[in-house]
């Protein structure tokens, strides 16, 4: 038998293009959060700028750490 007839799952590595999207928007979303806690806090101001800066940040950290 085959592996994958015993229960085993192949898994693939999957479209780059998606998974880049995937992690554009959600290190956006976390990002949005983070600055938006951060400005509640009086930490730092919540604006556009600041947001895609983060998700910037967050995106090439994700990029990198998963390569």
């Amino acid at each position: 038998m085959s592996e994958e007839a015993e229960g085993g799952i192949e898994w693939g590595e999957g479209d780059p293009r998606v998974l880049l999207v995937m992690n554009i928007i959600l290190s956006s979303i976390f990002a949005t959060v983070v600055v938006w806690a951060l400005d509640y806090a009086s930490l730092w101001t919540f604006n556009v700028v600041n947001v895609v800066t983060a998700a910037l940040v967050l995106t090439a950290i994700t990029y990198l750490v998963t390569k």
